[in-house]
């Protein structure tokens, strides 16, 4: 496991020494987690062997949103794999995941996997349209979550047209709903009861469009 270098956690935060391990890639996932790293979280970035996170081959943009976090290489499809994180969950607080639905359950570290390791771990998951309902399995992107949000419906130039916007604000607005009810879920620092929190990116940027789309 690697350690960096980071500045001291805060003592006035409440998830100072929470810990919390990151099973997520590119933006939404690690931006959450790096919030809370941010805020005094023990974050644990878990990659796999060979190519990690697909982000590294943005360097630049890989370390801005992992800053502060400590990781470690493990195959989860490997039995040895398995039991080294479900060793890791048993001393956790929370595990961030942004998988398809159902993949966590196919490499066997599905939710009940890991309350019986971890009773009282919280498992908060990312997905495009949650974990349940019609469009789970659909596969969506940042311009999805923005059309069915009603994004475009405002347009934001005077001439009426509409343009994708440059900041990838579909998955900020995800990233920053996962982190708020992270922190909700620990910084009571009391036993949450092993909750699972299924945060929708296309909901995330609808709830921040709907009044404005109306």
């Amino acid at each position: 496991m690697t350690t960096p270098t980071r500045p001291a956690a805060p003592a006035w935060s409440s998830l100072t020494g929470r810990r919390v391990l990151d099973l997520s890639r590119l933006l939404p996932g690690p931006y959450a987690t790096s919030l809370l790293a941010d805020l005094g979280a023990d974050v644990i970035k878990v990659e796999s062997p060979g190519t990690g996170d697909p982000l590294r081959i943005a360097p630049e943009l890989f370390e801005a949103l992992n800053r502060n976090k400590r990781s470690i290489t493990l195959d989860l499809r490997e039995e040895d794999g398995r039991n080294t994180f479900l060793d890791l969950v048993r001393t956790a607080d929370a595990v961030v995941e942004s998988f398809r639905p159902g993949v966590l359950d196919g490499m066997g570290l599905g939710l009940a996997t890991l309350h019986e390791a971890n009773p009282r771990l919280v498992l908060c998951s990312l997905s495009g349209y949650g974990q349940s309902g019609p469009y789970a399995r659909k596969p969506g992107h940042e311009l999805n979550f923005l059309g069915l949000s009603g994004f475009f419906a405002v347009p934001g130039r005077l001439d009426g047209e509409i343009t994708r916007p440059g900041v990838r604000i579909g998955d900020m607005a995800g990233a920053m709903h996962a982190a708020l009810a992270l922190t909700a879920a620990l910084g009571a620092g009391t036993d949450t009861g092993g909750q699972h929190i299924d945060v929708s990116l296309s909901e995330s940027i609808t709830a921040w469009c709907s009044l404005f789309a109306l």
